[in-house]
């Protein structure tokens, strides 16, 4: 059989297996199992690619064989620290796991189309354009989602704010485009400090259109980086004529564009704004006078009600994660559910750091998926919850985004836990979301605030319950 015919045929098993497994990856309940199919494509199109050694010329053979021993090394080294890193993180660090792996995908793309075009010779004129459009959204990624890491990992804790950045970044957008159209235009035969400045260049925009972005913002930036990434390996696939990456590239893209459309929804934003840095810059000086007090409740009173309760509706948000709390979340609701109460979780598109990030850290602690709904399959059910308890969130509960108009979320879809005849809030202090909004919530009549680190108030919400049972 040609080694052709088993490179061809094992590449189209391979996407099939990308866009199953990526179908699959649409669903909580069938998720692992996309995820595991998608590795096995992977799989197969990194053992196809080294067939190619056996379908060459003799005299060419012995290059071939070292760089294969390059790749396999590689391969080994960067297998080896992908398992250890993976095996090792918490769950509470896997939105900054996720953005560092993105930012791999995005620099091999950026390498990829580095070695091409200081190597270029005999490529088509659009291979040539793919190549330069791959390195240069391929260094977008890398650096970006390196800052984007960095930010989510505490390691750097402030954000950009200069006047004209817009104009800074818009500039070197500009730059960019002129330069990959000269290069394009000149048929790739440019001096090689050309080509450095052009990667520089790439690599600063990357750096200057996330560095302005705050925490809560990171789903939408994360899910673009996604899309990049994407694109730059769908790119260069086409350069290298491997249809396993042009066709893994191009679903990772589509999909990540996608994602990104519906999270800058979620968030009321446009796209346009993540691509000139616009993101967090909302004035968080608001003056709106908010009228009444903030009401505190000791965990165990709040307990009490929500043994009590018909219905109650949890609204998980970062607080959650960072308190490691989902387990203890989990124990406190299989004590409800034994008491008789009907519990479900409401999560909101952009709760946490990632998109699907509260999905994750619930299926994490053993929450069955049918206690798991969207923010549109359950808003209309808060008005029939007797207690809807907010856990970590702030923003994505404010219900000054569906009022006032001057507000910054104005516009923002969000959880209606308003809507609920009580309201229970827990949360470390008296501190504003990342908007720097005042939450109306806070301030209502039905709305009262558990003071504390989710683990400990969950902790003694616990402990509360199992005592009145005891009694």
């Amino acid at each position: 059989m040609p080694v052709a015919f088993i490179i061809d045929s094992s590449y189209f098993i391979a996407a099939f297996l990308f866009i199953y497994g990526l179908k699959q990856m649409s669903s909580p309940r069938s998720a692992r199992a996309g995820i595991v199919l998608a590795g096995v494509g992977m799989v197969i199109a990194v053992l196809a690619s080294f067939l190619y050694s056996l379908d060459v010329r003799p005299e060419a053979r012995p290059m071939l064989q070292t760089n294969m021993l390059l790749a396999l090394v590689a391969l080994s080294l960067g297998l080896g620290w992908a398992w250890w890193s993976g095996k090792k993180v918490a769950m509470t660090a896997m939105p900054q796991m996720v953005a560092l792996y993105n930012g791999m995908g995005g620099g091999a793309a950026a390498a990829i189309a580095a070695i091409e075009l200081s190597g270029y010779q005999t490529h088509g004129s659009i291979s040539l354009l793919l190549a330069v459009l791959g390195g240069l959204i391929g260094a977008v990624s890398l650096s970006g989602s390196l800052i984007a890491w960095a930010k989510l990992d505490g390691r750097i804790n402030k954000t950009l704010r200069m006047t004209g950045l817009q104009l800074i970044n818009s500039s070197l957008l500009l730059v960019l485009g002129s330069l990959a159209i000269y290069i394009v235009w000149q048929g790739g035969q440019v001096p090689q400090w050309l080509f450095l400045a052009f990667f520089a260049l790439a690599l600063l925009y990357g750096v200057m259109m996330t560095m302005p972005i705050g925490g809560a913002d990171m789903p939408v930036v994360i899910s673009l980086y996604n899309a990049f990434t994407g694109l730059a390996v769908g790119f260069e696939g086409y350069v290298l004529n491997n249809p396993a990456l042009m066709i893994a590239g191009m679903v990772v893209g589509s999909a990540g564009t996608m994602l990104t459309l519906l999270m800058a929804k979620a968030m009321n934003r446009s796209v346009r704004n993540v691509l000139f840095s616009n993101f967090g810059a909302a004035s968080s000086d608001e003056t709106q006078t908010i009228s009444g007090s903030l009401k505190p409740i000791e965990a165990s009173d709040a307990a009490i009600n929500m043994r009590y309760a018909g219905k109650v509706i949890i609204a998980p948000g970062y607080g959650l994660a960072v308190a490691q709390a989902q387990h203890k979340l989990f124990e406190f609701v299989e004590l409800l559910q034994d008491a008789g109460v009907e519990v479900k979780f409401a999560i909101h598109p952009v709760a946490g750091r990632m998109p699907g990030h509260m999905n994750v850290l619930l299926a994490e602690a053993g929450v069955p998926y049918d206690l798991i709904f969207d923010m549109e399959e359950i808003n209309s059910e808060f008005k029939e919850a007797d207690v809807a308890i907010v856990i970590g969130a702030n923003d994505t509960v404010n219900p000054s985004a569906r009022s006032n108009k001057s507000s910054p979320i104005y516009g923002m879809p969000v959880l209606n836990v308003d809507q609920a005849r009580q309201v229970y809030v827990i949360k470390r202090g008296q501190g504003k979301g990342y908007s720097g909004v005042e939450n109306e919530l806070f301030f209502a009549d039905n709305c009262q605030l558990i003071y504390g680190d989710a683990q400990k108030v969950l902790a003694a919400m616990l402990q509360a319950v199992k005592n009145l049972e005891s009694n």
